[in-house]
């Protein structure tokens, strides 16, 4: 967990005062169709201000121990680097004709994390701002639901795509990790599953 913080605070140190360096491994659609694959991996690791980086590693920081503690060191490594390559591959399918669409931050293999600890505690607490109380599984919804509100409005600069690519991934990977969850908790399976379910509805449709 800390190699990954200190990572993505040198990599945006080096972003924020390097515009030429955020510039070449910022994700942008454009260079990626191109063949630069590598900003899909670099882009999570470059944030576009201190409160950016800020808030993506405290965000880390409490969740990241929850899920070493139940799945381990390299589970969680995989779970953070697949959520990221999620975020950044649904990035790429919701934008793929928007060749100056541009983004970056660990906000996707964050929310991969916080998914998956929320899938294996779903009734734990998380305060909202810091000072709401909302069971974890509340949240997840809630939060995804916000995220395919932010997709299909595009009236904020946040990366909802990545946001919600994340939480598949982190999803995918953890049921795969634990299977056990399927027996145990199958309606906090299915519930955290809705958003996802609504999301692709709607993509079908072209809602999105």
């Amino acid at each position: 967990m800390w190699a990954i913080i200190i990572a993505n605070i040198m990599i945006s140190y080096k972003g924020f005062n390097d515009e030429s360096f955020f510039r070449k491994y910022q994700f942008h659609v454009g260079s990626i169709r191109a063949g630069e694959q590598i900003r899909m991996i670099s882009s999570g690791f470059l944030h576009a201000d201190i409160p950016h980086l800020a808030f993506n590693m405290i965000t880390l920081y409490f969740f990241a121990p929850i899920v070493i503690q139940s799945l381990g060191s390299f589970s969680f490594l995989i779970i953070y680097a697949g959520s990221l390559i999620f975020g950044s591959l649904l990035t790429m399918i919701f934008h793929a004709n928007e060749y100056s669409y541009r983004a970056v931050g660990a906000s996707g293999a964050v929310t991969g994390v916080l998914y998956s600890a929320i899938l294996m505690y779903p009734d734990m607490t998380i305060g909202i701002f810091g000072v709401i109380p909302m069971p974890a599984y509340l949240f997840g919804i809630a939060y995804l639901l916000y995220s395919i509100y932010g997709m299909k409005s595009r009236t904020d600069n946040i990366g909802h795509t990545a946001h919600f690519g994340g939480a598949i991934g982190g999803y995918v990977i953890t049921l795969l990790k634990m299977p056990s969850l399927l027996q145990d908790n199958l309606l906090m399976v299915i519930l955290l599953a809705v958003p996802i379910i609504i999301l692709f509805v709607m993509a079908k449709m072209g809602k999105l």
